[in-house]
């Protein structure tokens, strides 16, 4: 019962907090956003300018080795090449993919440290 009578002290500062967390929440979707716009334009970029450098360079190797017994040896290692780009790209996606930011971060961090204080001014309240 004393919990009820607390309330209206204590709805200044949960409104502050609310509003801290809705302030914390908005700082790392800005961040998340930022992130995700920056990876994904480099990896655009990235597929981009790699395709056709790429695609020029097979026809390159194509137009050399047309006319000799290489044709086809030349065609497996470019093959193997595209292999071994496309294991490392997988390799690189995945470490980024560790490294980033989890969403939301700080205000599971904030709602953790608050919680523990949130539990104490309950159990307080009902030993009043």
């Amino acid at each position: 019962m004393r919990l009820l009578w607390s309330l209206p002290k204590a709805a200044p500062a949960l409104l502050r907090h609310v509003a801290a967390y809705v302030d914390l929440a908005s700082l790392d979707l800005a961040r998340a956003c930022r992130e995700f716009a920056a990876e994904f334009v480099a990896c655009v970029i990235i597929a981009i300018c790699a395709l056709f450098a790429l695609l020029m360079g097979c026809l390159v190797v194509v137009a050399y080795t047309w006319d000799t017994h290489y044709r086809a040896a030349a065609i497996a290692w470019m093959a193997g090449g595209f292999l071994v780009g496309a294991i490392a790209a997988a390799l690189y996606r995945s470490r980024v993919a560790r490294e980033k930011s989890r969403m939301l971060g700080s205000v599971r961090r904030q709602w953790q440290e608050d919680r523990v204080l949130l539990e104490r001014i309950l159990a307080a309240s009902d030993q009043d």
